[in-house]
């Protein structure tokens, strides 16, 4: 059975530059099934999930949905919910977390306080503390919104929860179906692509230890796809590992050319040359797609290193 999965693999799409934007996510535990926009098409109250999408449109926060691996049959309202709120911008990395029985409190939060890294607003609404638990790992299998989430999605949410792996949930949607199985790795908030169990392992052990695993990651969900994508070649061009080491300090330009200026925090500074394009031959972008897409792809030109007066004039 050809996916659009299984096409982006054969055509050996790259996956860097390719994860959701977000600097901060915002997570609410929903048990039952998921319809393909599932803030408004699940079990939670729809009018709940449209101001909630309301709320943070516009923020830098992004909501979603999350529940244990496993079946998912109507078991009614939870007593309790699990919510989350991560900041994954480099030098303000946290994760907080909190148990509610209304989730209707989520909209007495501030989010442009949220999105921009102030989680004073979560502890003091919604009573939350920092995550004393290891990494979370979220899979994405939401069937509904593209098969290959929950045929690909859903075995490794499985698989790893069995293992005795900590931390690990389903999630309602982190794009780019095609290249699933696909994993956001909170609190540093980067997202891989076509992972099997053993890779997941081996990335929130890294996490735990401070440090990002870069083959199969599709980016850090706090830059902008060029900023991702010439992050991660720094990564690989320098050899560093640390997870807070690198800052997208300023991008310039515009599609399809870009100059992304990157900061080390030990002052190092790096600008990173990305051209925008498109992927060839068509693909379906989702299973659902009615038509063949050429998706955007960013590659990576040149990485320079900057001396010190030009990194301080930037």
């Amino acid at each position: 059975m050809s996916t659009c999965s299984t096409v982006s693999w054969d055509l050996d799409e790259p996956v860097s530059g390719t994860a959701p934007v977000a600097r901060t996510w915002l997570l609410l535990e929903q048990p039952g099934p998921w319809g393909a926009k599932a803030l408004t098409s699940s079990h939670l109250d729809p009018a709940l999930g449209r101001a909630l999408e309301a709320a943070a449109k516009g923020t830098g926060v992004r909501v979603a949905l999350v529940r244990r691996p496993g079946r998912h049959a109507d078991q009614g309202t939870p007593a309790e919910r699990t919510v989350y709120a991560a900041h994954t911008a480099p030098g303000n990395v946290w994760l907080h977390a909190t148990t509610i029985k209304d989730p209707g409190r989520l909209l007495g939060l501030d989010f442009a306080a949220l999105g921009r890294g102030d989680h004073h607003t979560f502890d003091s609404v919604l009573d939350g503390r920092p995550h004393t638990g290891g990494p979370l790992a979220l899979v994405c299998t939401n069937g509904k919104r593209d098969r290959c989430c929950a045929l690909l999605g859903r075995p490794l949410a499985a698989e790893l929860a069995a293992s005795g792996a900590d931390g690990v949930w389903e999630v309602t949607h982190l794009g780019g179906h095609r290249f699933s199985p696909t994993v956001l790795v909170l609190p540093h908030g980067y997202v891989y692509g076509r992972v099997q169990a053993h890779a997941v392992k081996e990335v929130l052990h890294s996490a735990r230890e401070g440090r990002i695993v870069v083959e199969g990651c599709r980016g850090n969900s706090a830059w902008e796809r060029p900023g991702q994508a010439a992050e991660l070649a720094l990564r690989s061009a320098v050899g560093e590992d640390t997870a807070q080491a690198l800052t997208v300090v300023r991008t310039d330009g515009a599609a399809p050319r870009w100059e992304v200026t990157l900061a080390h925090r030990d002052g190092r500074h790096w600008r990173v040359t990305v051209v925008q394009a498109a992927s060839v031959p068509p693909r379906p972008e989702s299973c659902g797609a009615s038509v063949l897409g050429s998706p955007a792809r960013m590659e990576v030109t040149a990485v320079r290193a900057l001396p010190v007066t030009a990194a301080l004039a930037s």
